[in-house]
């Protein structure tokens, strides 16, 4: 039996309307408009009576690194992605990429099968897998260990291309590879994003001929813009095109600096990333919110920040949730604006518009109920309510 969603703003076709109300059907939405007009065309739906609240589209994550006391490095199955993935959804998260850190290429063999057990499983909201190095630069490692990191060639863009279920992410430096390299790479079905790198701004430029599309969290871990060398942040501030991750944490970027990048390209290019770690939503006071353990180092979470003993940055104590609300109050974003940036952007950056991202006919019923403080008070993924 379909179900009618009413009374309550509908974010859709980028504002919110008061009038509307939404039909899904199974696992998909079958339309969107005047809520008199879909009660007379559906007059046998069931009713939720959204009671004021807002629906808003579903979020997607494209940078998850863990969530609920686990790290997808220290486990890579089906288990630790369906935990990771249930930690994220009391946030709103619908859609993301368990993200593998920098490791062996066995590991990384590993964590394919894992998403793609994970995707026949039917584990909710698996949209791919995001690796991220170990093709890095080691002058900009982050907390990435570089032991682990490797010079591109054929075997590996062979195995990094393998998984043919879902979307396989890859963040890259392009200056350790070559144009031909991350070419192959997309035409294996790959999408590249650089990060991590301390290229100048012309091989940014070529990589991007080549088929970059990203570029995974602006600002962080990449060479600076300056007055004589635009580096990596020029090169992707100048591209009106590719999709920039941002983390909205207060931590990783000075929100003046978001607001000035905000003004130089399109908003629908900025995509909303939590780069969690085990930290978000960990199930038991002191397990995994204090501290927890990142390849032997140990890692301190304080005030919002997951911090090694030198100070680097390690991921993110953020959830999606809270990014939307940063968003909007940090970098004084309308609510139509932060959550498209991590809805329909995300999506279209994966090649998924088609599919979901946004509250129209015809796509996936990823979908939110949100109170007036933003926090989640029902969601649906794929057609399926899933309780907070």
């Amino acid at each position: 039996m379909p179900t009618l969603l009413a009374n309550g703003p509908i974010l859709t076709d980028g504002a919110f309307r008061d009038d509307h109300a939404v039909v899904v059907d199974g696992a998909r939405i079958a339309a969107v408009g005047p809520e008199a007009r879909l009660r007379e065309a559906f007059p046998d739906a069931a009713v939720r009576d959204l009671k004021g609240d807002r629906l808003v589209p579903g979020y997607i994550d494209t940078q998850v690194n863990g969530g609920g006391g686990v790290l997808f490095n220290d486990a890579p199955t089906p288990e630790t992605i369906a935990r990771i993935g249930a930690a994220h959804r009391r946030f709103g998260t619908t859609g993301f990429l368990p993200t593998l850190i920098s490791d062996e290429l066995s590991v990384i063999d590993q964590a394919i099968d894992a998403v793609e057990q994970a995707m026949l499983e039917g584990v909710p909201g698996v949209l791919g897998l995001h690796i991220e190095g170990p093709f890095l630069n080691v002058a900009r490692k982050g907390i990435h260990d570089p032991n682990k990191f490797r010079t591109l060639d054929d075997d590996a863009v062979r195995l990094l291309t393998r998984m043919k279920t879902g979307r396989t992410l890859i963040t890259l430096a392009p200056e350790t590879t070559t144009p031909d390299l991350i070419t192959a790479l997309v035409e294996g079905g790959a999408l590249v994003a650089a990060g991590h790198t301390d290229a100048d701004y012309q091989t940014i430029r070529t990589a991007l001929d080549a088929g970059v599309t990203g570029f995974t969290h602006l600002f962080n871990a990449m060479s600076p813009l300056t007055s004589r060398e635009p580096g990596v942040v020029g090169a992707a501030l100048e591209s009106q095109t590719a999709w920039c991750g941002i983390i909205v944490d207060g931590h990783h970027v000075d929100p003046v600096v978001l607001k000035l990048a905000l003004r130089c390209r399109p908003a629908d290019r900025f995509m909303l990333v939590t780069d969690a770690m085990p930290s978000v939503n960990a199930p038991h006071p002191g397990d995994g919110e204090d501290h927890f353990y990142l390849q032997g180092r140990r890692i301190s979470v304080k005030d919002g920040a997951c911090l090694d003993e030198r100070g680097v940055l390690a991921g993110s104590d953020l959830d999606i949730a809270a990014a939307v609300r940063n968003a909007r109050d940090l970098l004084g974003l309308d609510l139509p604006t932060a959550v498209m940036m991590a809805s329909s952007a995300p999506a279209a950056f994966l090649g998924l518009s088609h599919e979901r991202g946004r509250i129209a006919p015809g796509l996936a019923a990823d979908l939110l109920v949100l109170d007036s403080d933003l926090s989640l008070v029902e969601s649906w993924i794929d057609g399926v309510v899933q309780r907070p």
